[in-house]
């Protein structure tokens, strides 16, 4: 997807720019999961260090944040296209669309910067055995000796403020788009092409934020909190990109051009 965005010109647009920063941060993050969960599998010693596990969550925090960010920003996109195709142009010009890119990483950065920093306060004096795949912080929080109270909080305070803004954007826009959409008095094709670019984006956000509050805001069981991290830490990222391509028509007229070319 961030190969075919950046080689195609018809797809130079603000969707298609948001959209290949989601393809890049979904392979960002899960790159800082897979490859060790894989070589965990493979060997017999199964060890991280505590900076290396440290690392993990900071690069996987920030990037998961930016990620529901930037799937808030691909719906205001919709919602000012849908809405308001003819102030299209003006109101996510390039640098607005930088600006919100911008944003979800600093965003993302702070939000892993403060959590993970503050974990650096803990003493970890119990098993040093994570009961989790990866190096999330509710499984290191378990491990602490020491009151982790004030990291729980922070941990819920920035998620929830994270996930509620983010979800309340996309609602709010999907509910106009709705309207908007149902408005149309043109044939049934127009509504079907309208609705194509936003159930995809809607599928994956569903799920997403889904197990993310799961994992972050409800105190399941460990084997649930694996089953809801596995979602949203790996499955979701790798099918995003199918998600996004196999569901848009635009995207599968390049990839039939593109192939035309080439073979």
């Amino acid at each position: 997807m961030i190969l075919l965005i950046k080689i195609d010109s018809c797809l130079h647009t603000p969707m298609y720019f948001f959209l290949q920063h989601l393809a890049f941060v979904d392979l960002c993050y899960t790159s800082a999961i897979i490859p060790k969960m894989m070589q965990n599998f493979i060997q017999k010693k199964q060890s991280i260090s505590f900076i290396g596990c440290m690392m993990q969550l900071l690069v996987y925090g920030a990037l998961a944040t930016a990620d529901c960010y930037i799937l808030a920003a691909m719906a205001a996109d919709r919602y000012v296209a849908i809405c308001n195709p003819l102030r299209y142009p003006t109101v996510m010009s390039q640098r607005v669309c930088m600006q919100l890119l911008l944003g979800s990483y600093l965003v993302g950065c702070l939000n892993a910067s403060v959590n993970t920093g503050f974990l650096f306060s803990l003493s970890f004096c119990k098993s040093n055995k994570i009961n989790h795949f990866f190096c999330d912080e509710p499984p290191i929080l378990a491990l602490s000796c020491s009151n982790v109270y004030f990291n729980t909080t922070l941990l819920t305070a920035f998620v929830g403020f994270n996930l509620t803004f983010t979800v309340l954007v996309i609602i709010f826009s999907y509910i106009y788009i709705l309207t908007a959409i149902l408005k149309i008095s043109s044939s049934a094709t127009g509504r079907k092409k309208a609705f194509s670019t936003c159930t995809s984006h809607l599928t994956a956000v569903t799920i997403f934020y889904g197990t993310l509050s799961y994992m972050y805001l409800h105190q399941g069981t460990i084997g649930s909190q694996e089953v809801a991290s596995v979602f949203y830490g790996i499955v979701i990222p790798i099918l995003n990109p199918i998600n996004y391509s196999l569901r848009n028509q635009d995207v599968k007229e390049t990839l039939k051009r593109i192939g035309k070319k080439c073979f």
